[in-house]
């Protein structure tokens, strides 16, 4: 299949089924045994689904949202609403009543599907403020409605769809859908402010799914386990539509949770993850006395693992040192939701220690005067939905800047140094990279997550979240006696532990550099507290602002 052969999703979609109808295509489980299905039976319910919204009259362009966990359904529902000539807004899960009313209204959608009762509930509380003239859909049955109106199942509108009206939506599709047309908007969660909407279109999707496929090299036998949000572009592009562009088969983890079981069942070839999922493996091994054991990764990974791709946030150099031990490479990329998201990434016989690796083809990265990373091609986003003067402060003279603060080596690898608005500036004219010391303390096993504080003072401190496993062990081990939990926290022997342990984490960087103070929280960041983004990022603003009682009393205020 040519690139102009595939210049839209859908005339991806439709080509690959033309070439691998009957193959294998997609592994989902139902009762919870993996079932098998092919090409040809995936497009079939695609092509119903796209007649269904077309008999309910979406028109080209219409949005139609989508709040929902990883299952068949997704993926049926996001090719569907392509054909249908329609704009994708797929909606995190994990988000709250209130965050998905504001992305209904905002994109104006004319159509909600819903996952089911969970994501229905959510909408209950908050239905005077939805938006009118909105039809709502389920995938399981949903008692619930939403101002009077009954959320009615997307089963039921699709059961009687004729051949004639799937190759009437399919035909019409292939002939009105260009690579410029709009295909999708996605809410950037960020670290700051309000949620934008990154407006992606045709080529920009297409091209960097083909690309990253380029750069990988083709390999048709390749059977990955997707488990990262569908509703989050890097396994939209990097599990999804890699997929659909280069064949091969796709597997869906049931949750977060299996997916060490889920890859026991379908022994993948490839997983595309994030750093904590990666470090995680690693933990595992270690407290099954197997981390010196040859083949370890691949046998806990199912025992076919050829490599891991990791992005959405830096992977810790011990983290990758572990992986490359074990013959299972871990290949850092780099993007941002307004470039598709793609616009490095480190392959099998292209990567270096530390660096997110070369731009793909087609991509173009450099560096600005103040270091920042900017980049321009195919890949860059039409524009934030409704906000021209963001999309003008983003997008300068055809470059995008990302924010990123990074170095390009003579062999053209990029390496990441910071992020432009998160680096720390103390009150001695300092720079400091919070995000480099945050993937130094969590090296240790002592520690899960910590946060780096400092902006504006003259000493750094750590908000840091222990390994209760890990500690309850030391405890024990060293004979501390203590009688709860909370009080383990403030103990002296076990300050003094962290204390020990984070000086050795950080012998290896400078004076200024130190944490001074740290606080041991009783409770990690979640993506529901809103202190982590969807890709388990830290918001900073929102930690600080939570915690900010402990953070004056480090500061002696």
């Amino acid at each position: 299949m040519t690139k102009d052969d595939a210049s839209t999703l859908i005339r991806l979609f439709v080509g690959r089924v033309a070439i691998d109808g009957d193959k294998p295509a997609l592994h989902v489980k139902r009762d919870r045994v993996y079932q098998m299905l092919t090409w040809n039976e995936l497009a079939r319910d695609v092509r119903r689904t796209a007649a269904a919204f077309v008999r309910l009259r979406v028109q080209p362009v219409d949005r139609v949202i989508q709040v929902s966990e990883n299952r068949y359904e997704w993926i049926v529902c996001d090719l569907a609403i392509q054909m249908a000539q329609a704009v994708h807004v797929p909606v995190h899960a994990p988000l709250t009543g209130e965050q998905i009313v504001y992305q209904i209204n905002n994109s104006g959608a004319r159509i909600v599907l819903l996952s089911g009762p969970q994501q229905a509930v959510k909408l209950v509380a908050y239905a005077e403020k939805l938006i009118d003239d909105v039809t709502y859909f389920s995938f399981d049955r949903c008692h619930e409605t939403i101002r009077t109106q009954p959320i009615r199942l997307l089963s039921d509108v699709t059961g009687d769809i004729s051949d004639a009206e799937t190759h009437a939506v399919e035909q019409q599709a292939i002939s009105g859908i260009t690579a410029d047309s709009l295909a999708t908007i996605l809410y950037t969660s960020g670290t700051t402010g309000e949620p934008k909407g990154v407006m992606l279109t045709q080529r920009n999707l297409v091209s960097n799914a083909q690309a990253t496929l380029e750069a990988f090299g083709q390999q048709t036998d390749e059977l990955r386990l997707n488990f990262l949000p569908l509703s989050h572009i890097f396994a939209r592009t990097c599990d999804l539509y890699t997929w659909i562009a280069g064949g091969g088969q796709l597997a869906l983890a049931e949750s977060r949770e299996t997916v060490l079981a889920d890859c026991a069942a379908v022994k993948p070839t490839r997983l595309n993850g994030v750093p904590y999922f990666f470090d995680k493996v690693r933990r595992t091994l270690i407290e099954q006395g197997r981390a010196d054991q040859n083949g370890s990764v691949c046998e806990l990974l199912g025992g076919n693992i050829r490599h891991c791709c990791s992005g959405g946030a830096a992977l810790p150099d011990h983290v990758f040192d572990f992986f490359q031990s074990q013959g299972v490479p871990v290949l850092q990329g780099y993007g941002l939701t307004e470039t598709s998201p793609v616009i490095t990434v480190s392959t099998e016989h292209r990567y270096r220690r530390g660096s997110v690796g070369p731009p793909i083809p087609g991509v173009e990265v450099r560096i600005a005067a103040d270091g920042e990373i900017l980049t321009r091609g195919p890949h860059v986003m039409l524009g934030y939905w409704k906000n021209p003067h963001a999309t003008a402060e983003i997008i300068r003279d055809g470059w995008l800047h990302t924010g990123d603060i990074g170095q390009l080596d003579d062999g053209g690898f990029l390496r990441i140094t910071g992020r432009k608005k998160e680096l720390i500036v103390t009150s001695g004219g300092k720079n400091v990279a919070p995000v480099y010391l945050e993937s130094l303390l969590t090296e240790d096993p002592l520690i899960l997550q910590a946060l780096v504080v400092g902006d504006g003072r003259n000493y750094l401190t750590a908000l840091v979240v222990p390994n209760p496993d890990t500690l309850r062990d030391e405890i024990i081990a060293r004979g501390i006696a203590v009688a709860s939990r909370q009080q383990a926290l403030t103990h002296p022997q076990v300050l003094e532990l962290y204390e020990q342990h984070i000086g050795e984490r950080l012998r290896g960087v400078s004076p200024y550099e130190q944490v001074r103070k740290f606080t041991l929280l009783d409770r990690g960041f979640t993506i529901e507290s809103g202190e982590l983004t969807p890709k388990l990022s830290l918001r900073r603003e929102i930690i600080e602002a939570n915690f900010a009682e402990r953070i004056r009393a480090m500061y002696g205020a």
